[in-house]
């Protein structure tokens, strides 16, 4: 009787692991096709405003710039103080409204850079990037203290561009972007798994869709952010 027990707890337990793995992968999937389709979408925005040159000096060529840049960033403030207020519905919306924004910002990469130098970053950070995601999601060990330590490379390198904004030094920018690489590349391994610790098979679908959102928002960032650090390290300007 007592053999019988333990047999069915540990199918019971094995029952549960297994759905919380088939839950967890489709929670992930579900975080990286958002990601993926968000990062599609800046493309496909900068691409067509950098193509139009009427659209495009309309928004570079005003002050209208400064606007567009600085909308991504409070749109992720926006996002980050409210999704706990907003429907999952909302929150999708507003990251796809987030991401055609960057798209905007971004659109004068495709008018300093070459077409094939962009084509090759690319695809240098997407490797990188996938490298590294994989690495957050399948370690066991802790990279909580390593966050907090990148956390602090980030302000520092923030700092670092604004005052450079400034003094214009090719050497800082070269240093900013060094470092930038090293830090963002940290931040994937470190965003990914906090992204998978944020999974919790109890949850509504409604929250499950919130967290997926801005776990995407968070890999979104660390891709867009080293792609832009790679591009002024290896990127070829017209």
């Amino acid at each position: 009787m007592a053999d019988q027990f333990n047999r069915g707890v540990v199918l019971n337990r094995a029952g549960t692991d297994a759905q919380i793995d088939e839950g967890l992968r489709a929670y992930m999937l579900r975080v990286y096709n958002y990601m993926v389709t968000g990062l599609a979408l800046t493309g496909a925005v900068a691409y067509l405003v950098a193509s139009t040159p009427t659209v495009f000096n309309a928004i570079f060529g005003t002050g209208l710039a400064w606007v567009v840049i600085l909308a991504p960033l409070g749109m992720v403030f926006f996002l980050s103080a409210r999704i706990n207020k907003m429907s999952a519905a909302t929150a999708q919306i507003t990251y796809w409204i987030f991401a055609s924004m960057m798209g905007l910002s971004l659109a004068s990469v495709f008018v300093i850079y070459t077409g094939e130098s962009i084509a090759r970053v690319f695809f240098i950070t997407a490797a990188t990037f996938a490298a590294m995601s994989l690495y957050g999601y399948t370690t066991k060990r802790d990279l909580t203290k390593l966050g907090s330590f990148l956390f602090m490379g980030l302000i520092g390198i923030i700092i670092a561009s604004v005052v450079n904004m400034f003094i214009g030094s090719t050497m800082i920018q070269f240093v900013v972007s060094v470092l930038g690489v090293l830090i963002f590349v940290g931040l994937t391994a470190y965003d990914t798994q906090k992204i998978k610790e944020m999974y919790n098979v109890v949850d509504g679908s409604e929250i499950a869709g919130k967290k997926a959102i801005m776990g995407a928002l968070r890999l979104y960032l660390d891709f867009i952010n080293l792609f832009l650090m790679l591009l002024h390290l290896f990127g070829n300007r017209n």
